[in-house]
């Protein structure tokens, strides 16, 4: 019998196919002693299995390429941490194994971040990954991951570590659905990127049959479990209508009457670039900078390694708009070199623009190398800080532009909600603001973006979180400047033409997405998408925002 049940769709496309589940989490390694003389040969196990599994985790980044090899990377220094290491090594000496050793220590450790805050808390999941495989390749189990299959499947988990969604075979998954996680989670970013259809936050998703058959809409988050071949031949005309949709759909983004709504695509770094390209991106409007620091967290990339990273993305959009973020650091991103290791809440801490001003050498070389880059192209180059949270950092920022020679627009993003209520006062020292939702979101609702238990304030339909768009919006216009999003909300075509109904200037999203809502805003005119911004603005939760907006583009 047909049931349905309801997740949070962060992936578009439809997926019909049978269940299967992600493999075993690692069971909980036996608490046996073992003779002191025994000490040193199971700590050279531990820090074996470590490095093999570090290693391991850089090649699948190196396999997947992109961000995600930044996020696996990033994970790979996770299991080398230093002091986590030394604590397997103490717990060895009074006679753990090698194993337990491991277990107990990333035990301390996951209990350390479950409660420094909302974004060293969202790293759970990846140290639990980690644990898992140094764990299995110390019993010498199968490692926890994707299931063996020779048959298309829909993929079911807890949650998906960002070593297995990297390297997701879309032949051979045709979407997938987790109990955990959040629209902005690292699962639903890298999802989209691969442009697997995929619903998150859905309770009881475990316990659905292996073998079951089921239709997953990453658009609207429903799960069709034995869908009738009513439903089935439904939802698949919608799919292929979608495709045919997308195909034919090219050039600048647009609605309907000729407003013009610059689609530009978020990237990490060089390796994103050909799939921005290939989508259409008319620029870009994320360059994450903030990977090529994690690439050795001791000490800063060079001037000269930074230059030519910065100028192979700058080549790739000539006389096109390249906005770069300076070095977001901080949080869920510590640097061994820049950020204080004993912040009681980090994400409420040093972190973005407050890391740069208390270390100016680090600020003032990142904006050299991009000065540096952008020489002799004719790439429009736009820099901005990101954790903006008044007039004073917006001029300090602006300051440290002009000191190092750079000749580019300079600009803030609007993540705090403080920055989004003095907008107009940002906008008298920068040229631009773009707006990250997801964090805006995080700290209006004080809900963290990687808790699946929280993940309706997550939802970028929530209309305070329209409010403070809008306000930034209003504010830009009347100053005659422009006001972007580079948040994950730009990424969901009936929330586009909401944006653009706002007043936002420009969307920037993964590559994967620039069809979907450059073919729906083609569809609209800017008064209907100003009359869905007001209608979902008007509602009083993300559901009916979502409803009330569907309801007038429709024309219902």
């Amino acid at each position: 019998m047909e049931t349905t049940l309801r997740g949070v769709g962060v992936s578009h496309g439809v997926a019909i196919g049978e269940v299967r589940h992600m493999g075993t989490a690692v069971l909980e390694p036996p608490a046996k002693q073992i003779p002191a003389d025994e000490a040193e040969r199971e700590q050279g196990r531990a820090r074996q299995a470590v490095e093999a599994v570090a290693a391991d985790l850089i090649a699948r980044g190196n396999l997947a390429g992109g961000e995600a090899q930044h996020v696996l990377e990033a994970q790979a220094m996770m299991a080398q941490d230093p002091e986590l290491m030394a604590d397997v090594d103490r717990r060895i000496a009074v006679g753990s194994t090698a194993e337990r050793g491991v277990y107990d220590a990333f035990a301390a450790y996951r209990a350390l971040l479950a409660g420094a805050g909302e974004y060293l808390a969202g790293r759970v999941a990846d140290l639990d990954d980690v644990r898992n495989r140094i764990v299995a390749r110390l019993l010498g189990v199968p490692m926890p991951g994707v299931p063996d299959s020779d048959e298309p499947y829909v993929l079911i988990a807890r949650d998906l570590a960002p070593a297995d969604t990297a390297l997701l075979d879309p032949a051979l998954v045709l979407g997938f659905v987790t109990e955990e996680g959040g629209p902005t989670s690292h699962s639903a970013i890298l999802a989209r990127a691969l442009g697997v259809p995929a619903v998150v936050a859905m309770p009881g998703a475990g316990e659905l049959v292996e073998g079951t058959v089921i239709a997953v809409d990453g658009s609207t988050g429903e799960i069709f479990v034995e869908p009738s071949a009513e439903k089935r031949a439904t939802l698949e005309q919608a799919a292929a209508a979608r495709k045919a949709a997308l195909a034919a759909s090219s050039g600048p983004g647009a609605t309907s009457d000729g407003h013009k709504v610059p689609l530009l695509a978020n990237v990490g770094g060089p390796a994103d670039v050909p799939a921005a390209v290939e989508a259409g991106a008319e620029g870009v409007g994320l360059f994450r900078t903030e990977f090529l620091f994690l690439d050795d967290s001791s000490k800063a990339p060079t001037e000269e390694k930074q230059v030519e990273a910065y100028r192979k993305v700058l080549e790739a959009f000539p006389e096109g708009r390249v906005v770069v973020r300076v070095l977001d650091a901080g949080a869920d991103k510590p640097l061994d070199f820049l950020t204080p290791g004993d912040e009681p809440n980090p994400a409420l801490g040093v972190r973005g623009l407050r890391t740069l001003l208390d270390h100016p050498d680090v600020l003032r070389t990142q904006l050299t190398a991009l000065a540096k880059a952008a020489e002799g192209l004719p790439v429009y180059l736009e820099v901005m800080a990101p954790m903006v949270a008044d007039r004073i950092d917006a001029k300090a920022f602006a300051d440290a532009c002009r000191e190092a020679g750079l000749q580019a627009k300079f600009g803030a993003m609007v993540e705090i909600p403080s920055a989004a209520l003095r907008a107009r006062s940002i906008l008298q020292e920068v040229e631009f603001l773009s707006l990250g939702t997801n964090d805006l979101a995080q700290y209006t609702f004080a809900a963290d973006r990687q808790v699946g238990a929280v993940s309706r304030l997550q939802d970028p339909w929530q209309p305070a979180l329209l409010d403070l768009v809008a306000a930034s919006a209003e504010a830009a216009k009347a100053e005659g400047k422009s006001c972007g999003v580079c948040g994950e909300a730009a990424s969901d075509p009936l929330l586009a033409c909401v944006l653009t109904g706002l007043g936002v200037t420009s969307l920037s999203m993964g590559a994967a997405s620039i069809p979907y809502v450059r073919s729906t805003l083609s569809k609209h005119t800017l008064a209907q998408c100003e009359r869905a911004a007001a209608a979902a603005r008007a509602a009083d939760t993300a559901d009916d925002a979502r409803a009330a907006a569907q309801a007038v583009l429709s024309g219902e």
